[in-house]
């Protein structure tokens, strides 16, 4: 029989492994941006109420044991209560990033909801009362502004050119500490929970108190 020449077909090469990311650089660039902000409420202390836990507490032994509530002083006639100065009490704490080298700071709307004062703390340790420029709840986005120049500033980035399964990298202030930096991947886009406009979804760990990384 005559040799039959059968021609066999191209073996796709496998792609190379690309390496894994290194964000060291990018930690060093963007890191001295990212800021640490704690919130602080400004509440009035109660007013003493007289004689009347004291009445409330003989109530409550006369039913359940039947005894009168020992070693109570007789309280005289129920004063008014006297207004009592404020106190400041922490709130909160997030993170943020500097925007423009003249002091404004990016972060969550909800980091600074119902603040009283905002404190914005630097890498290098300065720390600047901010005042609020304005807040959207929809948005999740508030801008905050303390009075400083020269400040070393990120830019913000296009979502159009994001792609799914592309590494990011968040830098923040997790439970009020420094910097601290975790990764992942952009899980999709466009993720829309009917509360907040559609957003990023990444599996980028977040510690309470990153409110506010990017």
């Amino acid at each position: 029989m005559p040799a039959i020449s059968v021609a066999q077909a191209p073996v796709p090469v496998a792609p190379s492994v690309r390496g894994l990311p290194d964000f060291t650089d990018l930690v060093e660039q963007v890191g001295p941006a990212v800021v640490n902000i704690r919130t602080v409420e400004r509440v009035r202390a109660g007013a003493g109420r007289g004689g009347q836990v004291d009445e409330e507490m003989q109530e409550f032994f006369r039913r359940f044991f039947g005894i009168p509530l020992p070693n109570v002083p007789r309280q005289g006639p129920r004063q008014a209560p006297q207004e009592q100065p404020e106190r400041e009490v922490p709130r909160g704490v997030g993170s943020g990033f500097i925007i423009s080298p003249d002091g404004y700071v990016m972060t969550n709307a909800h980091v600074v909801d119902g603040a009283d004062e905002v404190l914005v703390t630097l890498p290098d340790k300065r720390e600047f009362k901010a005042k609020l420029v304005g807040a959207d709840k929809r948005t999740d986005v508030a801008v905050v502004k303390i009075e400083a120049t020269g400040l070393p500033s990120v830019r913000i980035g296009d979502v159009n050119r994001l792609r799914v399964g592309e590494w990011v990298m968040a830098i923040g202030s997790p439970f009020g500490l420094e910097n601290t930096v975790t990764a992942g991947i952009v899980s999709a886009k466009q993720r829309d929970t009917g509360d907040y406009l559609p957003f990023i979804q990444t599996d980028v760990a977040v510690n309470p108190g990153n409110s506010g990384v990017r």
